[in-house]
């Protein structure tokens, strides 16, 4: 046999080789795409969650207050506790105050976890009244800025239930009868004042409101007329000074 017929005699062989080789590979392939899909493997079977109702929870908190006691709400100044009730407000149950403001004859009801919030507080102590009388006789502390913004910081005093804030506004707006009178707007501010810390002192002094307030005016009067003699001595003292000097 010759070299060349080997030579064809292989290429043939190898040839068919590779045939027989691609046949096999696209058989494979035929069989896996026309094998059926494997089934999912067993789950278990999800079960709706059922909803229990929520059942409706009245917010309790500490109670500091109770039925007949005075407090004060800074807004309003002095009221007095009449009861606690509980009331559904928008789907919810609430614990309220139900507060009297006979005065102003207005009842307030305040959420009870809403009372640090809204700055209700007790009555003050007899010594804390005792500072606040202390303060009215003071010297008083004008500022040297436009009425409509020293108004707006009396009335914020007025309101925001501190009974020293208070006896201050007092103070520096009181007017004995040798000083120059109140502007209209000064004297509204001034009578605010005297009437809530006037109560305050009422109350905790156990006397009538009217008494308070005369408690104020007598303490602001004589305070004044004290400041009046000292000045008077000084300015005597001076002039004796200047005689001297001279």
């Amino acid at each position: 046999m010759t070299k060349k017929t080997e030579t064809k005699i292989t290429q043939d062989k190898t040839k068919k080789t590779k045939v027989t080789k691609t046949k096999i590979i696209k058989t494979k392939t035929l069989l896996a795409k026309s094998a059926p899909p494997k089934a999912p493997a067993p789950t278990e079977e999800t079960k709706p969650v059922e909803e229990k109702p929520v059942e409706q929870k009245i917010e309790r908190v500490k109670i500091d207050f109770d039925p007949n006691e005075y407090v004060v709400y800074p807004a309003h100044g002095v009221g007095q506790i009449v009861s606690i009730e509980e009331q559904e407000v928008a789907g919810f149950k609430l614990e309220l105050f139900v507060i009297d403001f006979a005065q102003d004859k207005m009842t307030l009801r305040v959420p009870t976890n809403k009372v640090e919030s809204v700055g209700m507080r007790k009555l003050s102590s007899q010594s804390l009244v005792n500072d606040a009388l202390e303060t009215l006789k003071g010297k008083a502390k004008v500022k040297r800025t436009m009425w409509s913004r020293r108004a707006q910081e009396y009335e914020q005093k007025i309101n925001s239930g501190d009974l020293i804030s208070i006896a201050e506004v007092v103070r520096d707006l009181y007017r004995s009868e040798r000083q120059p009178e109140q502007s209209y707007s000064e004297r509204q501010l001034y009578e605010a004042a005297v009437e809530r810390m006037g109560r305050e002192v009422a109350v905790v002094e156990k006397i009538d409101e009217a008494a308070g307030v005369k408690r104020l005016e007598d303490v602001l009067s004589k305070a004044s007329a004290s400041k009046a003699e000292a000045e008077a001595k000084a300015e005597a003292k001076a002039a004796s000074a200047a005689e001297a000097a001279s």
